[in-house]
């Protein structure tokens, strides 16, 4: 009976991420410090449809072997969607030209509703935290007068900087070229060919469904953002002094902590290569889970990074590419490839990476700041334009791969121009150089990394937001129960 008492008092959360493997990780890491940071007050169960279970699973398997036994994952069917085929349910895994469907899919109430909800009151959580993605459970929320918070996956710049120019007429841009309204110091302009595709175009993502988002946004307890208090706060703030939320808790860099020195990751090929090389000697280039680098870019960055001179570890997510004829033989030695995934995180902690060429994804931002590496800027799609001026105008922990006005760069590969192979190696030789504008961004990113390890630690900023959710989650929770006696 104790025990069964015990268990009703804890806080059940439920988690619904959106169906992308940069979502699923941070969810997946939110719940787990959920748990870490009340044991035995929380419970923890992330909702996934069943292609993506294995991607819950094996984030907690990186989390060591207790994680696993403390965060649940439970299923739910992906709706049928016309052009992907049966067990495609994750954007990682659809081919570029079919992730609009995707995309779609998740937004569509009426496809997805009705199999989360029904999960949803079959467990009947205390709580439901949701992906930005999937509005209606505020209102399934409501229903059951349990609390409900969104989860930005994205940094709050990106997020207030859209949010901004969609009710400033960023939507309905006829110049070349936006200035996003409602900002501090400094300016921040963004060419229209580089703002998210949702407002160049309505294939993927209706505008009514940015509308159906603030409202829930409003609505809701709070939104969680993967971000920490010294990187972010000014931003955070203006989010909810604008009205847009009643209130933010900024609970990252969620990937913190990181495995310790003798984890399996440590072991890895990758890593062996880098323990040969000379201290923040090597280039580190990865464009993440969900971007789709051409073949023939591919061949022109293979080349730069050959003629830059500099070691390198390139990630490239085609399992099929096939490098220039030769230039295996030329680069052994100095750089090395890895295809699929590749332990992120540790490749950046190595002592031997000196710079990382990103997309700017919100995951690899923080991730670089925690590990203290510079960055250059290659982005691609989503917000990650807007990210980029973030990490290279705000904090200055980095430059652009290519200058700007160097060529066109596009949301749409159609317009995107190739990044020639001589743009790559000078790009890389001048920030690789001692005393150059690498050391400098070296500099600043070190000292934000110090701090965003001290708000993930016991008594720092991200650690107290932690607290204080799970807090007025189980106020909330009290209150809704007192309303329906």
């Amino acid at each position: 009976m104790a025990s069964s008492a015990q268990e009703s008092k804890r806080l059940r959360v439920l988690l619904v991420p959106f169906f992308a493997s940069s979502h699923i990780g941070p969810v997946t890491d939110l719940a787990f410090h959920l748990v870490a940071a009340r044991p035995g007050v929380v419970e923890a169960t992330i909702a996934v449809t069943p292609a993506n279970a294995p991607v819950v699973r094996s984030a907690l398997a990186r989390r060591g072997p207790s994680a696993g036994a403390t965060v649940q994952v439970v299923t739910y069917p992906f709706p049928t969607v016309d052009g992907l085929p049966s067990g495609v349910e994750n954007l990682s895994t659809v081919p570029a030209a079919d992730a609009w469907r995707i995309d779609k899919a998740a937004w569509d109430e009426n496809l997805m509703r009705p199999g989360q909800e029904a999960l949803i009151r079959e467990l009947s959580p205390d709580a439901i935290v949701t992906d930005v993605h999937f509005v209606w459970n505020v209102d399934v929320a409501a229903d059951l007068r349990v609390p409900c918070v969104m989860f930005h996956v994205i940094g709050t710049f990106s997020t207030l900087a859209i949010t901004n120019l969609a009710s400033g007429g960023g939507d309905d841009a006829t110049g070349s070229e936006v200035t996003v309204p409602g900002f501090p110091s400094p300016d921040i302009r963004v060419p229209v060919t580089e703002l998210p595709e949702f407002f160049r175009t309505q294939k993927a993502i209706p505008r009514s469904s940015g509308d159906r988002l603030a409202s829930a946004q409003g609505r809701c307890l709070g939104v969680v953002v993967n971000t920490f208090f010294d990187l972010e706060h000014g931003y955070c703030e203006l989010y909810v002094r604008n009205g847009y939320v009643k209130r933010t808790y900024l609970v990252g860099p969620l990937s913190l902590p990181w495995p310790s020195a003798g984890a399996s990751t440590d072991e890895s090929q990758c890593i062996r290569w880098l323990n040969t090389k000379p201290t923040q000697s090597v280039v580190y280039l990865c464009f993440g889970s969900l971007t789709h680098v051409s073949e023939v870019q591919l061949r022109e960055l293979a080349l730069g990074l050959e003629d830059s001179g500099k070691f390198f570890l390139l990630v490239v997510r085609a399992n099929t590419w096939t490098p220039p004829e030769g230039w295996k033989e030329r680069v052994r030695g100095r750089g090395m490839v890895v295809t699929g995934w590749a332990p992120q995180t540790a490749i950046l902690a190595h002592p031997a990476v000196g710079a990382f060429v990103t997309h700017c994804g919100w995951n690899s931002v923080l991730e670089t700041i925690a590990a203290g590496v510079p960055v250059l800027t290659w982005p691609m799609v989503f917000e990650q334009f807007i990210t980029e001026r973030f990490v290279t105008e705000v904090l200055a922990i980095g430059e652009r791969l290519w200058p700007e006005g160097a060529g066109v760069r596009s949301t749409q590969s159609e317009e995107h121009e190739m990044i020639p192979a001589k743009a790559v190696a000078r790009a890389v030789a001048r920030f690789m150089e001692p005393g150059g504008s690498g050391d400098a961004a070296r500099s600043k990113v070190k000292e934000l990394s110090t701090k965003a390890h001290a708000a993930m630690a016991e008594g720092g900023s991200s650690h107290h937001d932690l607290r204080c959710l799970i807090d007025d989650l189980i106020k909330e929770r009290t209150t809704g129960a007192r309303m329906m006696t």
